[in-house]
C-alpha cells in the first residue's frame, strides 16, 4: 500500500489542485507524481490517494518518465542583470539594481558544500539579516528577486539552492525538481539552513543576533519546521506553508508570523490546529488570512498572483521582522 509523507503528500495534492484548475497539464502532473514517487506503480497509488478517479491515474506498468536537460536560467551561476522574468510585482527589484550587491556564496554543510544566492546592500555596514526558502520550482528568479527585495529594505537575504547536491536546480528537469527534493528530506533541508546560519553569523555584514527566516509554499514548510530545530533565528515568516509536527511548537523560539490564503482551504483549512497549538504557549505569533486570494497569491510570477494582497502581506512581513528581528 502507497503511503506519502507530509510534504510528498503536500506537493502531490498541490499539483493535483492545480491539474484540476487548468494550470498544470496531466502529462505534467504525472511526471511530477512519478519523479516523487519513483515508479509509475507508486505513482498511481499516491494519485488515488489524493482523489483522482481511475481514469485519470496512468498505468501502474507504464515507464518512469525519462529527465530532460534543463533550460532554467534558476540555477547557481552568475545572474544577468535585468528585470525579472514574468515579474509583475511593482516591489520587484532587478539584478544589478543601485545600493545593492550581489553573489552566489558557497559554504560547508554536512561534510559538503552548498551554494545559495546573496543579496545585501552594498554598504557592506552590519545589520539584520534573513534566510529565503524557495518553492518547490527550486531556486528561481523570483526568488533571487525577492531575496533583492529583502536587501533594498537593509537585510543580507541569503536563498539557498536545496538542490546544491543535485547539481543545483537549474541541472534538473523541472518536473523532477519536487521529488528531488522530497527524495533529500525536510531534515536535510533543515541542516541546511542551520550550515547557512552559521555562514550568516561569520560575516562582517551581519548582525549575528539579527536573522530571519522566510519561506514559500514548500519552502513555508521548511520554515515552520526550521522555526521549530534553530533556536538562534529571531523570527520567521511562512507563507501558506504546512505546519510543523504540532508536538513541536513548544520548542519554538523566534517569533513566528503565518501568512494564509482565504480560498486556500488544503493550507488554511488546517490553520486553526496550529494557532490552537501555538496560543497554548508563550511563542510571539501572527496569523493572518489575507481575503480573496488563493494559494501562491504572492508570486508575481504566477497565474495566482494578486497584487493588493501581496503587497500587504509583504509588508506584514517587513513590519514584523522590523519588530522582531
Amino acid at each position: 500500500m502507497v503511503q506519502l509523507g507530509k510534504f510528498e503528500r503536500y506537493l502531490i495534492e498541490e499539483f493535483f489542485d492545480d491539474y484540476r484548475a487548468g494550470a498544470m497539464t496531466h502529462r505534467t502532473f504525472t511526471r511530477r507524481v512519478a519523479f516523487i514517487m519513483g515508479s509509475m506503480a507508486a505513482a498511481s497509488g499516491a494519485m488515488l490517494l489524493v482523489g483522482c478517479t481511475p481514469e485519470e491515474v496512468p498505468r501502474s506498468t507504464d515507464p518512469m518518465p525519462t529527465p530532460t536537460p534543463s533550460s532554467s536560467t534558476a540555477g547557481t551561476g552568475t545572474a544577468s542583470a535585468g528585470a525579472v522574468p514574468g515579474a509583475k510585482s511593482p516591489l520587484s527589484v532587478p539584478e544589478g539594481a543601485a545600493g545593492l550587491t550581489t553573489a552566489t556564496v558557497r559554504f560547508p554543510a554536512e561534510r559538503t558544500e552548498i551554494s545559495g544566492y546573496l543579496a545585501r546592500p552594498e554598504s557592506g555596514a552590519a545589520g539584520p539579516a534573513v534566510l529565503v526558502c524557495h518553492e518547490n520550482r527550486g531556486l528561481t528568479p523570483h526568488i533571487q528577486d525577492v531575496a533583492r527585495r529583502f536587501a533594498k529594505a537593509g537585510y543580507a537575504a541569503l536563498a539557498l539552492d536545496l538542490l546544491s547536491r543535485e547539481g543545483g536546480t537549474a541541472s534538473l528537469d523541472s518536473d523532477a525538481v519536487s521529488g528531488a527534493l522530497t527524495s533529500a528530506g525536510a531534515p536535510r533541508h533543515v541542516a541546511d539552513f542551520a550550515a547557512a546560519f552559521d555562514y550568516l553569523q561569520g560575516q562582517d555584514f551581519v548582525d549575528s543576533g539579527r536573522i530571519a527566516m522566510n519561506g514559500y509554499c514548500f519552502g513555508g514548510g521548511i520554515t515552520w519546521q526550521a522555526a521549530t530545530e534553530l533556536a538562534g533565528l529571531k523570527a520567521t515568516a511562512a507563507f501558506y506553508g504546512p505546519a510543523p509536527d504540532l508536538n513541536k511548537v513548544p520548542a519554538i523560539k523566534a517569533a513566528v508570523f503565518g501568512v494564509y490564503a482565504e480560498r486556500d482551504a488544503r493550507i488554511t483549512g488546517a490553520m486553526p490546529s496550529l494557532r490552537d497549538a501555538l496560543g497554548a504557549t508563550t511563542v510571539t505569533h501572527q496569523l493572518t488570512v489575507y481575503p480573496g486570494v488563493d494559494h501562491a497569491f504572492h508570486n508575481d510570477t504566477g497565474e495566482r498572483y494578486n497584487e493588493t494582497q501581496a503587497t500587504a502581506a509583504w509588508n506584514d512581513t517587513l513590519a514584523w521582522f522590523g519588530q522582531h528581528v
